[in-house]
């Protein structure tokens, strides 16, 4: 007995060491950018590891915030994040629901076809002429509409739904509940840790959407925050491989603070969903 109790606390100071390494590895990259972002560019060039900063400026924020495109793009961002993020769920979550269903006509059939795609796709070129077919070039829709629903995340969330007890439904039709009622009333409410999984998911990829954004806009006034910060900084970078004239030589520190600018609103936004987001990410997957 007295190994036994002393084997598990080994285990775990050895469990937590390991993880607590881990954990420093992970935040060392976000740190180091930080103070980056806050230490004089003749600082720190002398070191290619920085803990501490010795003298602190502000000089990389106030040049990013001072720029007036920097706020045309975050209202960018902030929209397709929140609008696109509510019209993904709302999609995902009818179509969970409905597929959750075993006696739904053909639904294996249409699973089928749904996983299909995460393995092949229509292609760039013609979701690209699609979404010019569409007249959604230039829009903020074309970051939210092409890719409205993930399959990843509507596996999930079938998987979740699919868990709900019948009995719950099979009492609620007794009380004159229809379907959609039944969503609304009784599995939305046992679904919350999914939810907000998912959720956290799609606001997340939105968020940071890119790619999707260099192939559909080109006017400025619908830049979303990573295709602003992207033409940013291959300008700061010009300006200061060729030795032009610059407000300062950011170097950087202006790359670094651009990075912290675009990441911490969703650092702000993630602990208020972590325990549903551990929650739902375990339970998604479970079956009964």
């Amino acid at each position: 007995m007295e190994n036994s109790g002393l084997g598990a606390k080994l285990f775990q100071v050895c469990n937590y060491t390991f993880l607590g390494l881990i954990t420093l590895l992970t935040l060392f990259p976000f740190w180091d950018s930080l103070i980056v972002s806050i230490t004089p560019i003749s600082e720190s060039m002398q070191s290619s590891v920085h803990l501490f900063p010795k003298t602190v400026t502000f000089e990389a924020y106030e040049y990013i915030l001072g720029m007036k495109q920097l706020w045309s793009s975050y209202g960018v961002s902030i929209f397709v994040t929140v609008v696109g993020t509510i019209l993904s769920m709302i999609v995902t979550t009818l179509a969970a629901y409905v597929l959750s269903k075993n006696y739904l006509p053909g639904g294996r059939a249409i699973m089928f076809l749904i996983v299909f795609t995460m393995m092949f796709s229509g292609g760039i070129i013609p979701t690209y002429l699609v979404v010019k077919q569409l007249g959604m070039m230039n829009t903020v829709w074309a970051l939210m509409m092409p890719l409205m629903v993930q399959t990843y995340n509507l596996i999930i969330m079938r998987s979740f739904m699919a868990s709900v007890p019948e009995s719950l439904e099979e009492a609620a039709r007794i009380d004159g509940c229809g379907d959609f009622r039944i969503l609304v009333r009784v599995v939305l409410p046992l679904s919350l840790p999914a939810i907000a999984t998912i959720s956290l998911f799609y606001a997340v990829a939105k968020w940071n959407e890119f790619f999707t954004a260099v192939m559909y806009i080109t006017d400025k006034d619908v830049w979303p925050l990573q295709l602003f910060m992207r033409a940013m900084l291959i300008d700061n970078e010009a300006v200061y491989q060729s030795g032009g004239d610059s407000p300062f030589l950011l170097g950087q520190s202006i790359k670094m603070a651009s990075i912290m600018v675009s990441t911490i609103p969703v650092m702000l936004i993630y602990p208020f969903f972590q325990r549903y987001f551990v929650q739902g990410a375990t339970l998604g997957a479970v079956k009964e």
